[in-house]
């Protein structure tokens, strides 16, 4: 056995297949990360709001964790095989590579609209509106901001976003809904001290 592990170690650090490697160890990374990230809000995100049996609850968590785990691994698979295939192809890599990659690679995995898709979908758009609008400074094409415009963007983004749980709540997300369910509208009920204090309401925190 050890013998194998030192032929494999001999190989990894000797830098052959390493385009190969860098695709095995990105769809490792892609499955880890899923798993990182989705396990622990499926699993605060059901207790919360979730129905059902505790077997059942933990059987939607799992499915939820392997479809994010997978998705993500499989995205990192075809990104980084088209880079290498473009670049490959033209020689070395150029400026659009990526955006074509992405573009090809998010595609066909994260194309399919289910709520999974959808939530990482929308997390990756709100971290590219920032880059892009900081992107914008960077290039002087729209000027730096004299005053802090935070406190403006979180009025806009919350106002809106109130409005139209009060007013259209089911063109938001289902999970977002549930949030703002629990927080605004749940707090306007109540029978004793046990679901003012202890429960929202039976079978829920």
């Amino acid at each position: 056995m050890s013998s194998i592990v030192q032929a494999a170690n001999g190989l990894l650090a000797s830098g052959e297949y390493f385009d190969l490697l860098s695709i095995i160890k990105g769809l490792r990374n892609g499955a880890v990360y899923g798993v990182k990230v989705r396990f622990p809000h499926a699993l605060v995100m059901t207790f919360l709001f979730g129905r059902g049996t505790t077997i059942e609850k933990f059987r939607g968590i799992l499915k939820a964790t392997y479809q994010h785990s997978k998705n993500l691994a499989k995205f990192v698979f075809l990104f980084k095989s088209i880079m290498i295939l473009l670049r490959r192809t033209e020689g070395k890599e150029q400026n659009f590579h990526p955006l074509i990659a992405g573009a090809i690679g998010s595609y066909l995995v994260f194309g399919e609209n289910n709520k999974i898709n959808s939530q990482i979908n929308m997390y990756v758009l709100s971290r590219m509106l920032f880059g892009a609008a900081r992107l914008l400074v960077k290039k002087e094409i729209i000027p730096e901001p004299k005053t802090d415009v935070f406190p403006f963007f979180a009025a806009l983004v919350w106002g809106v976003t109130l409005w139209q749980f009060y007013h259209h709540k089911e063109v938001l997300q289902p999970s977002l809904q549930h949030s703002m369910t629990y927080l605004y509208t749940d707090s306007n009920v109540w029978h004793d001290l046990w679901d003012f204090v202890v429960q929202n309401k039976p079978g829920q925190i």
